[in-house]
């Protein structure tokens, strides 16, 4: 349509520990213009300390975490780019109830990769032996609506592009 504005691209890089999330983020924001969020940034110290720990979160432990991540969002109304795991239906349904037509991105390894690569963090407060409760509490966003689903083992720099070019191609209004 021509003249038609484009409401200001929100979109969340999600999937499970390992799968990109952080650096295809920072890739696309840069591409797309946008501030990128560091999910990981706002965690609060207990629940760092029960990662590092070998404890993982429930959804108690989420729950003021994705209301803080949701209100980040929302106070960008000209757009962000969120890394965030946003693992559960209930928790992308969190960020969604702040955002408008909020889009995701989901970054899919497999289980080997995730741990091959989280065990190549060195001094990341995320240990491998989480890996595993990533895949349990994962509930596939594949068939929701406003999620694009990309091979995690695909080059960073193509994936960032890819989801870039989705959103700017996306219905958004």
């Amino acid at each position: 349509m021509t003249g038609a504005a484009v409401s200001p691209a929100h979109v969340v890089v999600m999937g499970v520990a390992g799968c990109g999330k952080s650096a295809v983020g920072r890739r696309m924001a840069a591409l797309m213009g946008l501030p990128m969020i560091e999910g990981d940034d706002f965690h609060p110290a207990g629940n760092i300390r029960k990662m590092r720990d070998g404890i993982a979160l429930t959804d108690a432990d989420r729950a003021g975490w994705l209301a803080l991540l949701a209100s980040e969002l929302a106070g960008r109304p000209g757009g962000a780019v969120l890394a965030c795991s946003a693992l559960k239906r209930a928790y992308r349904d969190t960020l969604r109830a702040a955002v408008p037509d909020l889009r995701f991105v989901f970054l899919s390894i497999e289980a080997a990769e995730s741990l091959r690569r989280v065990a190549q963090r060195p001094g990341h407060f995320y240990p491998p032996s989480l890996v595993e409760s990533q895949f349990e509490a994962l509930q596939d966003p594949g068939a929701e609506p406003g999620v694009l689903v990309l091979d995690g083992a695909l080059p960073l720099d193509e994936l960032a592009a890819r989801g870039a070019g989705w959103i700017a191609t996306s219905d958004r209004r």
